[in-house]
C-alpha cells in the first residue's frame, strides 16, 4: 500500500529572526541530507502556507510504501538542530493510504474465490 501524509509544521520566529543566508545554510547542512538518506523510501514535497492559514506556516506532502521508513525519517529530523533547538515544530500529521477501498475490494474478492 502506498501511503500518503501531511507533514503540517510551523518555522519559529527564532528562525525568521535568522539571515536567509543562514537559513539556507541550516536547511543545506541538516534537513537536505536527512531527506536525502530517505529518498529511496520517502518521497516529499514542501508548500509554503502561511499566506493561507494561521495555523501552520508550511506543510510537506510524503508518499511511501513503508511507514516505518517514514517514522524513521522523523526521528532523523527530530535529532536536528533545526528542531531539537527550536527553529521549527512539527503540528498535524494527516495519514490516508492511496486507493485504500480498491485494496480492500481485491482482499473481498479474494476471500470470496478462497470460499
Amino acid at each position: 500500500m502506498k501511503y500518503g501524509i501531511v507533514l503540517t509544521y510551523t518555522v519559529t520566529p527564532r528562525w525568521l529572526a535568522l539571515s536567509r543566508e543562514q537559513r539556507n545554510a541550516l536547511r543545506e547542512t541538516h534537513l537536505e541530507p536527512v531527506f536525502a538518506a530517505h529518498a529511496d523510501r520517502v518521497t516529499a514535497r514542501f508548500y509554503d502556507a502561511e499566506a493561507f492559514n494561521g495555523r501552520f506556516s508550511d506543510f510537506a506532502v510524503l508518499e511511501t510504501d513503508d511507514l516505518g521508513a517514514y517514522y524513521f525519517l522523523i526521528e532523523a529530523l527530530r535529532d536536528t538542530p533545526i528542531v531539537a533547538e527550536g527553529y521549527l515544530t512539527f503540528n498535524d500529521v494527516l495519514l490516508g493510504v492511496e486507493d485504500g477501498f480498491h485494496a480492500y475490494e481485491r482482499a473481498l474478492a479474494g476471500e470470496a474465490g478462497a470460499r
